[in-house]
Parts: C-alpha cells; structure tokens; sequence
C-alpha cells in the first residue's frame, strides 16, 4: 500500500492596522443642525456615518426649516440605497404618480432611480436618511404627475 503525505501551507492573514469603516457613536449633543445641505429649506444633523464609513453610506437627521412652497422639484438620486425613516412630523411625496403620506413611525426604501417630488410636509417634519453612497447625486428629471398644492403653515 502506497502512502501519500500531503503538506498545507497554511498562510496567516496579515493584522490590518485599521478596518475599512470605524465606530461611530453620536450623541444629540455632538453635532448640530445646519444649513447649506441639498435643500435650502431644511435644515441637516450629521450622524457621523459618512466619516466612520469612507463615504460608503451618509445618515443625517433632516428636518423642516422653512414652509414647502416650491418642494424639492422631480428628481432621482444616483444612490445604490436609500431610505427615510419618519421621526416627528408628517410629508407628502409623489413617488412616480403615486402621492404618498409619510408619518412618523413610517419607513420608506426609495428605490434607486424612482422619479420623486416632496412636495409639502409640516413645520415639525423631521426623519432620518440613510443613503449609499454618502456623496450621491439629485438629478433632475420630467415630470410624472401633477404636483398638488402644499398645506400652508399656521402663522406666528
């Protein structure tokens, strides 16, 4: 009987000095709303995502600044993934020509590409977005539908 030793090589993996993503933990007190995001009318929190990630995913709390009168316009989003999660508040989106009534509690996946419009949303909106990439694009796109007229805000 003819015996055979086989050998493996069993080759380490080398210690990696630093990881692709890093922890992140944000407090409410550690970053603050700000102007000068994607719209003019509200207002964003940085989450600390787009950083601990490489610019892999971006989370930021967005929340209403000003009352809707034109909305963010038709567009698409150059994203891999994208989803809105509704902390206070409510907003109308048209999705397509589909109007949709985002309230908090609600989770929206935006799929990547589908043409949308937020139109109207109230003086306490406020949701959560996560998106991958951090640094994706808006593109403006032809109408789907109609767009109907925003509630006004109450006056103060």
């Amino acid at each position: 009987m003819l015996r055979r030793t086989i050998h493996f090589v069993v080759k380490e993996r080398p210690m990696l000095d630093k990881t692709e993503t890093k922890f992140s933990h944000v407090k409410p007190g550690d970053t603050h709303f700000v102007g000068g995001g994607l719209r003019d009318f509200f207002l964003y929190r940085d989450l600390g995502v787009a950083e601990a990630t490489n610019g892999k995913v971006i989370a930021h709390l967005v929340k209403a600044n000003m009352a809707p009168e034109a909305g963010t316009g038709w567009h698409r989003h150059e994203a891999d993934f994208q989803i809105v999660i509704m902390v206070k508040g409510w907003a109308r989106f048209m999705y397509e020509d589909k109007e949709t009534l985002v309230e908090a509690g609600d989770v929206v996946h935006q799929r990547p590409g589908i043409r949308h419009y937020l139109f109207d949303y109230s003086p306490d909106m406020e949701y959560l977005e996560i998106v991958s990439p951090a640094d994706f694009k808006s593109v403006d796109v032809e109408p789907a539908a109609e767009i109907p007229a925003p509630t006004p805000w109450p006056q103060t």
